[in-house]
């Protein structure tokens, strides 16, 4: 038995010897022809190249494929995580946000048709014109140019207002994002002024804004917002004339049936009022009586309702 064993093992042995004596002999004539038929040389080792050349390709496209393959999972976790973070940061605003009071009824602000129909003359270009300058609808002829923001457009009718929508109930941030890109040119629109509406607390559920929404705004685009209490034709001009826009919060007539937040923009030379109206581009090209202006404002007086003066702050000069 020991001497079979044995047997095997030395034949195995020779045969590892036999092996290794050719791959030797080989790669002695392989770089032989090398040296001396370089040709011939190139035709055998070809395929062994290509081999390896191809062998190193596909390694390199799997650890491409890999790579981006860990990436876009890098990407998708991530994006999951933060909505993940956004929802339950929501979800914890809901739970811990005192309970706000309903809106008292003349406060209460709806995009709907007027409860009138015309009080105005046809717009006239020579006076005041709605034009797009870079992409963006402009006002002209007023105390300043206008940034036009129309919140039942399709860009901003569906957009958030809290739980509700731009369309039928951000008259408010609508307007202030009318004053605030017109009068400090900052690239603001209705949705940013939606958001930092709800986040301070203005958003009323159902009834638009808390009339605070002017003050508040403004403060935050760098304006102040004092209430007009005089209701005179006279008083409502001094400002227009004077540089200020006016934010109004109109009762039923010709801007609503309930109410709705407009800008006063301007004073023609033959004492009539222009508007910015959140809700009509059409009503926004025409000339209104101031007393017509004033006789359908809101019945509110909270939150210095229903007129505002916005204005620049006073320089510093100190």
């Amino acid at each position: 038995m020991k001497k079979a064993v044995s047997s095997r093992r030395t034949r195995r042995n020779l045969l590892c010897v036999a092996l290794l004596a050719v791959l030797c002999v080989g790669a002695v004539e392989l770089a032989a022809c090398s040296f001396f038929a370089p040709t011939v040389y190139e035709q055998i080792t070809a395929p062994a190249r290509r081999g390896a050349q191809a062998a190193s390709q596909f390694c390199g496209r799997a650890a491409a494929a890999a790579a981006q393959a860990s990436e876009e999972a890098h990407r998708l976790v991530s994006r999951r995580v933060a909505a993940a973070g956004v929802q339950a940061s929501v979800l914890w605003s809901r739970l811990t946000a005192p309970k706000a009071e309903p809106l008292p009824e003349e406060d209460i602000q709806v995009a709907d048709d007027p409860a009138l129909t015309g009080g105005g003359p046809a717009a006239d270009p020579a006076i005041t014109e709605l034009n797009v300058i870079n992409g963006q609808e402009i006002l002209t002829g007023g105390t300043m140019p206008i940034v036009y923001f129309n919140q039942g457009s399709e860009t901003w009718a569906e957009q958030p207002y809290g739980s509700d929508n731009i369309g039928r109930y951000g008259c408010g941030p609508t307007a202030m994002a009318m004053v605030a890109a017109s009068m400090t040119g900052a690239e603001t629109d209705p949705l940013q002024m939606a958001q930092l509406a709800v986040s301070l607390g203005h958003w009323a559920k159902r009834g638009g804004s808390y009339l605070s929404v002017v003050e508040g705004l403004a403060a935050e685009a760098g304006l102040t917002a004092v209430s007009l209490r005089e209701r005179t034709p006279d008083a409502l001009m001094q400002p227009l004339l004077g540089g200020d826009l006016v934010v109004a919060l109109m009762g039923p007539g010709h801007f609503t049936k309930s109410g709705h937040f407009i800008v006063l923009r301007g004073a023609t030379l033959s004492g009539k009022i222009l508007v910015a109206d959140p809700n009509s581009p059409e009503r926004s090209l025409m000339e209104w009586e101031p007393e017509l202006i004033l006789e359908e404002l809101s019945r509110s007086t909270s939150d210095g309702a229903p007129l505002w003066i916005i204005s620049q702050p006073p320089a510093d000069n100190s």
